[in-house]
């Protein structure tokens, strides 16, 4: 079935949330912005026996409470009496689509000129004294609040608790996820929100900056001083909650995330998103910034990679720490992007200089196929997940060596075709 144009904003609301050091990532789309927006991805239907599992869901939660309960074991399982598994959380979680859909019309569609201007009219709404204390720059700042929630417009509405008990059910993120249900849990039972209000997305994120449950603990501010973290009525509690993550994942101030650059003929597109080097190593390889000159004296000193978002034929990029920074919201490569194109144009910077490719989406069963194809050649994705991250792109691209093909570790619909062909 096709979703809706709401249902998509409101399941891209989902697990943009920030990244815990240890936590897998967990992510769905960030393009909360209103139309235009992209088509709605296909969501898988799940078997009626996984919609229906009531039984099998009451055994894992026996088993979390005992692996999990300890002194609040009673407590915990009165707030999850009654509780049934959610399938539409499963469906979205096993179809997010910064990992499904080319980085192109992720980027233009989060980063779009309408999420940039509505961004620039808000960029007084970040208290002074976030910016100061934390180094952060209010452009990041206000991109990351469009993105994430629409400005505060679409925080979600699911059970937060019963997602992430939907999650831990079904088992690919387990640990994860019932870490992050114990954390809900206890900030009920500490009485930071009521379970009424603990809503967000179907994977859990919370409020206006979509935070998990630990980051909420461990990293939501006070800003305003009324003696509660609120993320979800308070602009400046989630502002100030963004950017101490941000703050305490490493931000650099005085840098920025990352250039455009422009590729020499010949390139040994084998180096894309691999080690890092400062700007001097790949300017003597004949890297040049997109618009011309160099970064700035710090940003030169530091170890960048160049990406290939889309491959050899789309906008290649410098990315500098603060786009890994920007990753610990969300372990994307495009969500960066879309983060930071944004804040450049909040920040009045132009925009790309090359153009994105329009590459067809690739369905899951190419990516499920693609990495099980390339598995079973010798070139291991550490997992078979459909989610097409560095450790696949890394085996594509030692495939591509291997077998005399540009290396820019991209994998089409038509790539993922012939992988799984080849594999048969």
């Amino acid at each position: 079935m096709r979703i809706s144009l709401r249902l998509l904003l409101i399941a891209s609301v989902a697990a943009c949330a920030p990244l815990l050091p240890d936590a897998p990532p967990v992510t769905a789309a960030a393009q909360t912005s209103p139309p235009p927006a992209a088509p709605a991805a296909e969501v898988p239907a799940l078997p009626a026996s996984d919609v229906v599992d009531q039984a099998g869901f009451e055994g894992w939660k026996q088993g979390f409470l005992a692996r999990h309960g300890g002194a609040r074991r009673a407590a915990y399982e009165r707030e999850l009496a009654g509780l049934t598994p959610d399938p539409s959380v499963i469906r979205l979680d096993r179809n997010q689509p910064e990992f499904s859909r080319p980085a192109g019309a992720y980027v233009q569609s989060a980063a779009s000129a309408t999420r940039i201007a509505q961004g620039r009219a808000r960029t007084d709404r970040v208290p002074w004294e976030v910016t100061q204390r934390y180094g952060v720059p209010t452009e990041i700042l206000v991109s990351v609040w469009g993105n994430e929630s629409a400005f505060g417009a679409i925080q979600g509405d699911y059970d937060v608790i019963r997602s992430l008990a939907t999650l831990a059910f079904d088992g690919r993120r387990r640990e994860w996820a019932e870490g992050e249900l114990k954390n809900a849990l206890d900030i009920v039972l500490d009485g930071r929100r009521d379970r009424a209000g603990l809503k967000g997305s179907w994977a859990g994120a919370m409020g206006q900056t979509q935070f998990m449950p630990d980051a909420y603990l461990r990293l939501g501010v006070d800003q305003t001083g009324d003696g509660k973290v609120d993320i979800w009525g308070s602009d400046a509690d989630a502002l100030a909650s963004a950017a101490n993550l941000l703050a305490r994942a490493g931000w650099k101030t005085g840098q920025t995330w990352g250039y455009e650059v422009v590729l020499p003929t010949g390139f040994n597109y084998a180096e894309a998103e691999g080690p890092r080097h400062p700007w001097r190593y790949w300017a003597q390889r004949g890297v040049s910034l997109a618009r011309g000159g160099a970064p700035n004296a710090a940003e030169a000193l530091e170890d960048a990679v160049i990406l290939l978002p889309q491959g050899a034929r789309g906008p290649a990029f410098l990315a500098l720490p603060n786009h890994y920074v920007i990753r610990r919201y969300n372990n994307s490569v495009s969500y960066a992007l879309a983060i930071g194109l944004t804040a450049d144009g909040i920040a009045g910077k132009p925009g790309l200089v090359a153009g994105w490719p329009d590459d067809a989406p690739l369905s899951r069963d190419q990516r499920l196929g693609a990495q099980r194809a390339l598995t079973a050649m010798g070139y291991d994705t550490q997992g078979i997940d459909g989610i097409v991250g560095t450790n696949t792109r890394t085996a594509l691209r030692d495939w591509q060596i291997a077998n005399n093909r540009l290396a820019d570790g991209y994998l089409t619909a038509e790539l993922a075709d012939e992988l799984i062909r080849r594999a048969q």
